[in-house]
């Protein structure tokens, strides 16, 4: 994703921190550029702002994986786990089992 599309997002962000989309498309956008811990960080404000938003707790997992962040990737994955099953969602059971089987043991 250019920079210029993050810029945009960020210009969003910044005139709107509360709207939970702005801050996901930027986090989607971090994480299209390959930077994973602002991307992190976004997802991470989209769970401050949205605590039962499973998608952000999956994608602030992978890019937590990605970061060799272990046990904050393990946090995250377990809320998406834990929100995938409260919301009746079958289908990322198979990612974040992908993801949590990159993860060490402990």
């Amino acid at each position: 994703m250019s920079s210029s599309k993050i810029d945009r997002f960020r210009a969003l962000v910044a005139s709107d921190s509360e709207n939970p989309l702005h801050n996901f498309a930027l986090a989607q956008a971090l994480l299209s550029a390959g930077e994973h811990a602002d991307s992190a960080q976004a997802f991470g404000r989209c769970l401050e702002l949205d605590p039962g938003w499973m998608m952000a707790a999956i994608k602030r997992g992978s890019c937590l994986v990605s970061l060799e962040r272990w046990a904050e990737a393990r946090e995250a994955l377990q809320l998406g786990q834990r929100l995938a099953e409260e919301q009746n969602h079958e289908e990322p059971f198979e990612e974040i089992r992908e993801l949590m089987d990159q993860l060490p043991e402990g």
